[in-house]
């Protein structure tokens, strides 16, 4: 039994590596926050898909993950493009997240 929980580990370690190394090496460099983030305050979507991994696993976490990253596209919406300048997509696939330029 032990074997099968480590085995059932290894996804969500996967994740939390690739999430961990876009948050060190990545996302410092972009030059953008989190739409949502920045609505809203909090966490920005990568803390937050981490967390929800590491909660609820890889494929149990996919609802909760995906709701957050139509809520991050509204909250990139409700920053409008008057005065508030918004581009950039989530590097995770081909999903778009808008994220928001650093002032």
């Amino acid at each position: 039994m032990e074997i099968l929980h480590s085995l059932a580990m290894v996804p969500r370690l996967a994740v939390d590596l690739g999430i961990r190394a876009y948050q060190r090496h990545l996302s410092p460099h972009k030059g953008f926050t989190c739409a949502h983030l920045v609505a809203h305050g909090g966490r920005s979507c990568s803390a937050a898909v981490r967390a929800i991994v590491a909660e609820r696993g890889v494929v149990r976490g996919i609802p909760d993950v995906l709701a957050r990253f139509l809520a991050c596209g509204r909250a990139a919406a409700s920053l409008g493009p008057g005065g508030t300048r918004v581009r950039g997509v989530c590097c995770c696939g081909g999903i778009p997240i808008p994220f928001r330029l650093r002032a």
